[in-house]
């Protein structure tokens, strides 16, 4: 009531200038709230309104099924051959082994970089091209070296007298073969913020160890590591998201872009294409949209509940 009297009292006209201020930052950050949640939350929304029925586009009626599409994934996941099962297997698998040798190499890579002065940035430019480079060029370039006989890997194998590998064509080598291109691209992307990280700590830190005698290890352990925890955080949470929802490189890597051979590289993304795009069959692809939502944001809350913490 007293607002209320106060906005009679002082028309808009005789606001002062910091009032007005916050008026307009208000107004300027409706825009893009609107514009997210147009072309973010709504299609979220429309996605699981879909999973509730038979969605066809090219049908005129599009029945209500309930939960009938998540009764068939769960369903699935628990045959033994199907590619529901095999396309969550291969995702979990790609992040279980992506993330934490992506990480690794990383932090390994910033920390050599972060010890150079000659040419640093021209060694920091060659390991982030490969991020800002489209990421199906890259695939058919691997494709090409993976090629059996002429492919470049090949032919070095055979000039080490060592036999040549099927690579993509094999269903055990098929999926390691995709999460080298992956871990490759996207690791200049986790050294630029691992150096962002390191250049943070202040050189009194590292100064006050080596008066005291401590050893690169434990200057490592003890300085080094723990204060890059928000980095390390950061790259856990964005990356393992990131191959929570690979799709392209499987699409340029494998044959006709199916997840194949035997399905061993088929990722959740690309099977809710295949079913949506492929088969038509938009509810029950709706329906591994929202578990595989789910699956992020639990993955997500579990990672920050363990990994973060503060700094003393």
């Amino acid at each position: 009531m007293r607002n209320l009297q106060k906005s009679k009292k002082y028309p808009i006209s005789r606001w002062t200038l910091a009032r007005k201020k916050i008026v307009w930052a208000y107004i300027f950050l409706a825009i893009p709230i609107v514009f997210f949640a147009y072309i973010r939350i709504y299609p979220t929304l429309f996605a699981f309104q879909m999973s509730l029925h038979d969605y066809n586009p090219l049908a005129v009626e599009q029945p209500f099924v309930g939960f009938q599409n998540y009764e068939k994934v769960f369903e699935e996941l628990g045959e033994e051959k199907s590619k529901t099962k095999a396309a969550f297997q291969n995702t979990i698998n790609y992040v279980v082994l992506g993330v934490p040798i992506q990480l690794c190499l990383a932090l390994f890579i910033a920390l050599m970089l972060n010890e150079i002065r000659f040419m640093s940035t021209v060694y920091r430019i060659l390991f982030f091209l490969p991020f800002v480079t489209s990421t199906i060029a890259i695939a058919w370039v691997f494709r090409m070296l993976y090629q059996p006989r002429f492919g470049l890997f090949n032919v070095v194998l055979q000039l080490l007298s060592l036999p040549q590998q099927p690579f993509l064509r094999s269903p055990q080598q098929a999926l390691p073969s995709v999460l080298a291109l992956v871990v490759w691209q996207g690791m200049g992307f986790a050294i630029i913020i691992f150096l962002a990280g390191l250049k943070q700590i202040p050189r009194t830190y590292y100064e006050a160890a080596e008066v005291d005698g401590a050893s690169r290890w434990h200057t490592f352990r003890y300085i080094t590591f723990p204060l890059l925890n928000p980095s390390i955080v950061y790259l856990l949470v964005l990356q393992t998201i990131s191959f929570l929802r690979m799709f392209a490189p499987v699409v340029a890597m494998t044959q006709l872009g199916r997840g194949g051979p035997l399905d061993s590289t088929l990722t959740v993304v690309l099977h809710v294409y295949n079913e949506a795009f492929g088969s038509y069959n938009m509810g029950f692809a709706s329906s591994l949209t929202v578990v595989l939502f789910a699956l992020i944001l639990g993955v997500t809350i579990i990672q920050l509940s363990i990994t973060s913490r503060r700094i003393n």
